[in-house]
């Protein structure tokens, strides 16, 4: 008999039904994430993030975010900034974040454009000047210090093979959060580490998709982060323009349901809610 309920609570775990132990833990109260509790009441926490500061940011997506009052995150490349310095300049003063996304946007060296500056061939004391550099040029450029950093490609390794290291540690050490790209889910607040938030894309999605998300997030208590590119209509890693402005009018008629907010206040209302944790 003893045999026959375990062959039975094997096959509820195969075919994903939860076993008594498991719905136990799932009700539990003193477990951390049933305790968490975000603002005013709101179910779920949501980051609009974009990389690269690429000029449609500015031209196509900044002028939605605005219209709507709602604040996002750009993850800026000092190079990319500089033509533009006095319109970056005026997006951080109404209230959008600008993070640092290296200086010269390292990735590994299997992508042709990254052949000169491929992950494999840094090192953490070169990595670690990279990130310094691009604080300091960004604060140069639009007068704000980042707070938070996105990994180019969402790669977090420097070397290769034996030599191979992490460079969350550096991330972790100077920002508040470090965000990934191409993540599969939301962030649990009680648990996530900061120095590696997941981060589900954006680009190419429609709203319909986007709800989808948002709505696995209100369900979980969790913390949705947006990761897109460009903004506007359908391209290579593109955030729809379309989906952008149905998210901002969804966004703000469920003020009691999200909180959408920078990663840097996100993150930092984690910090210093999480502590006082059970």
């Amino acid at each position: 008999m003893d045999n026959y309920f375990r062959l039975f609570a094997g096959l509820l775990i195969l075919v994903g039904m939860p076993t008594a132990s498991q719905a136990q833990y799932e009700t539990d109260p003193n477990r951390p994430e049933q305790n968490f509790r975000w603002p005013d009441g709101v179910k779920a926490a949501v980051s609009l993030t974009f990389d690269d500061a690429r000029p449609s940011q500015l031209d196509n997506g900044i002028p939605i975010l605005d219209k709507y009052g709602i604040q996002a995150t750009f993850y800026v490349v000092p190079g990319n900034m500089e033509q533009r310095a006095d319109e970056w300049k005026q997006a951080a003063a109404e209230g959008h974040e600008l993070g640092n996304h290296s200086l010269t946007h390292p990735c590994t060296g299997n992508f042709a454009f990254a052949s000169d500056k491929a992950l494999e061939g840094y090192t953490l004391e070169a990595m670690a000047r990279e990130l310094d550099e691009a604080n300091r040029r960004i604060q140069e450029i639009a007068g704000v210090r980042p707070k938070t950093f996105a990994y180019p490609c969402g790669q977090t390794f420097v070397g290769r093979g034996l030599d191979t290291r992490s460079y969350v540690p550096l991330v972790a050490e100077r920002f508040l959060a470090g965000r990934l790209w191409l993540s599969e889910d939301a962030n649990n607040p009680a648990f996530c580490d900061l120095a590696q938030v997941l981060g589900m894309e954006s680009d190419g999605k429609s709203f319909a998709e986007i709800k989808t998300l948002i709505d696995k997030a209100v369900q979980d208590g969790s913390w949705l982060v947006l990761a897109g590119h460009d903004i506007g209509p359908p391209a290579r890693q593109t955030t729809l323009a379309t989906t952008l402005e149905a998210f901002c009018q969804y966004a703000r008629n469920h003020t009691d349901e999200i909180w959408v907010a920078p990663v840097q206040e996100v993150a930092g209302y984690i910090t210093a809610h999480r502590e006082n944790l059970p």
